[in-house]
């Protein structure tokens, strides 16, 4: 890379490199002809400046990638970048196959299929390289187990008043949707225990910030972040991190977001 760059672009391409130096200089690459000051604002703001921040570990920022380019549906060459990132930064091939299944509750099952055919190609091309990625785990099978009272256990992990408001407020107009929340959202996808708790809310905090279209969802998910061990400074890098990759409105009404929790939670609401 040419030596007269910034401090900022030479901190963030040696950042870029512990991530995918390879995928993220073929990008590079092919803004020179159209936009090299594009690359250049890449290398320099969301490697930097937003990946040198040491308030979230990269395992987790990948993961939060993962599933916020998941969730919106329509990156699919970045979020290939970033598949190779998470696997690059420690995440096991189940570990992203996971955050991917999780999309389907947040975003829906098009979006999961996509990125699970962009995680298909990706490990395609690293077995083609010789690389040979950790499988990882295997969610274990929760089949026989009744579905609705599983999910209304898992939900209250998160919250122990949830299930509760759950059915207040949908019981007598939507029975069928308090159901499928707990069965599916909850029981068949939030049960399985091949990801860890705090990454399954590192990528439900990501992909509802970066939607940006169901903020009662996302509080909930930031108190349920806090809850199980997130912490205030983590979920401030998420939202930085969203500047990235869904934009500044997003991320500032994330952060009133997780404001207003705050606040909540010290008023003891």
């Amino acid at each position: 890379m040419n030596s007269t760059k910034s401090e900022r672009f030479e901190r963030g391409w040696e950042k870029l490199k512990e991530i995918d130096g390879e995928a993220g200089e073929k990008v590079i690459e092919s803004l020179k002809d159209i936009s090299p000051d594009l690359g250049t604002f890449i290398i320099e703001y969301a490697f930097g400046d937003i990946y040198t921040r040491n308030g979230l570990d990269l395992k987790s920022k990948e993961i939060a990638v993962v599933a916020a380019l998941t969730a919106m549906g329509n990156t699919q060459p970045q979020l290939k970048v970033h598949i190779n990132g998470a696997l690059n930064t420690g995440s096991t091939i189940n570990e992203v196959k996971e955050v991917i299944l999780q999309m389907s509750v947040y975003s829906g099952f098009p979006s999961a299929i996509n990125g699970m055919n962009a995680l298909k190609e990706v490990l395609k091309e690293r077995q083609e390289h010789g690389i040979k990625d950790e499988i990882g785990k295997t969610a274990t099978d929760t089949t026989q187990i009744n579905r609705l009272k599983l999910g209304e256990q898992e939900l209250s992990k998160l919250d122990s008043l949830q299930v509760e408001r759950l059915k207040n407020a949908y019981n007598d107009f939507s029975p069928e949707l308090v159901k499928f929340t707990l069965e599916y959202g909850y029981a068949d996808i939030f049960s399985r225990d091949n990801l860890g708790p705090k990454y399954k809310q590192i990528s439900t905090i990501a992909a509802l910030t970066a939607l940006g279209n169901a903020q009662p969802q996302l509080k909930f998910h930031i108190n349920a972040g806090l809850n199980i061990g997130l912490t205030e400074t983590e979920i401030k890098e998420i939202m930085l991190l969203m500047t990235v990759y869904s934009g500044f409105p997003s991320a500032i009404n994330g952060i009133n977001i997780l404001k207003e929790v705050l606040e909540e939670r010290k008023e003891g609401k």
